[in-house]
């Protein structure tokens, strides 16, 4: 698939802001199944843009420092992609829970996605009895990594209901756990809680669904905006593996990467500071329209 897309945020100031330093992770990365072919950025009203680093997820990072007061702000992101991408297919020769749980713990891969950064627990996303205890039935030590990742994802979007309303961007996995209700990003930090308890490495992905279903499918859950979803690592042959358990699917052509992380702190695509008064309104558009092949 190729993909024309275009994300834009406007912010409305109440009072127009003084100064404002933000990080923006909005380029979509180079990973596995996915190019890059080309990229712009634009602000209004224009400020200093310039590289920043790169922090401990896998992101691009730019920082943007406006220094002339303002009472809006609209920042543009536009980039074209070519996904190909095929659809995991369980094998009874997977390696299993238990074995990726060991391989993760013998890992001397310290690059940024090596399986060891992503095992522990990390800020927005602790260790949980309750959730743990909910996931393990789906994560047993002898069952296939793959199957299991797949079985716990789809139980997810089975028992858990799609809920703007229920949870904010700071909501804790366990709160919106006991809810049984929430967004994308808190449906994937609750399976990344439990396939850490479990043993395996799994990171936060950002990113972006296809907005429009081709003819006679559904269309998925969280296009029109940022997607959230999980990797997780079932072994050095087979690598990283994309579960969305807000669709119940696996990462395939209608999926977008855009940046990786332990969390959604490392990766939020917009976050820094702005010096003003009065309230502030965010809105959000995002659209992933499929070319014809070239």
């Amino acid at each position: 698939m190729l993909y024309r897309i275009r994300h834009v945020t406007r912010f409305d100031y109440a009072q127009p802001a003084a100064f404002a330093r933000c990080n923006l992770r909005l380029k979509p990365i180079f990973w596995s199944g996915q190019d890059v072919l080309d990229y712009a950025l634009s602000v209004e009203p224009g400020g200093r843009i310039f590289p920043a680093r790169a922090e401990a997820g896998l992101a691009n990072v730019v920082r943007l420092v406006l220094e002339v007061p303002t009472s809006t702000l609209t920042i543009e992101s536009s980039a074209r992609i070519r996904v190909e991408r095929p659809i995991p297919v369980p094998s009874a020769s997977d390696p299993t829970v238990a074995g990726i749980a060991r391989l993760s713990r013998e890992s001397r891969d310290m690059s940024p996605a090596g399986p060891a950064a992503y095992l522990f627990p990390s800020p927005q996303i602790p260790l949980d009895g309750a959730i743990a205890e909910w996931c393990a039935p789906d994560l047993a030590p002898d069952r296939g990594v793959l199957e299991a990742a797949y079985a716990l994802a789809t139980r997810i979007q089975r028992e858990f209901d799609f809920d703007p309303s229920a949870t904010l961007v700071d909501t804790p996995p366990r709160a919106a756990f006991d809810k049984r209700r929430g967004v994308c990003q808190d449906f994937a930090q609750i399976m990344i809680s439990g396939l850490r308890a479990a043993g395996l490495p799994a990171a936060y992905v950002s990113g972006y669904l296809r907005t429009l279903p081709p003819p006679g499918q559904p269309r998925l859950v969280g296009a029109d905006a940022t997607h959230a979803w999980v990797l997780v690592w079932a072994g050095p042959d087979l690598g990283w593996v994309g579960v969305d358990p807000t669709n119940g699917i696996w990462m395939a052509e209608d999926h977008v990467v855009m940046a990786i992380g332990r969390d959604y702190a490392e990766i939020a695509p917009i976050d820094g500071i702005v010096l003003g008064s009065g309230a502030q309104d965010m809105h959000v558009s995002v659209d992933v329209e499929p070319l014809d092949a070239e």
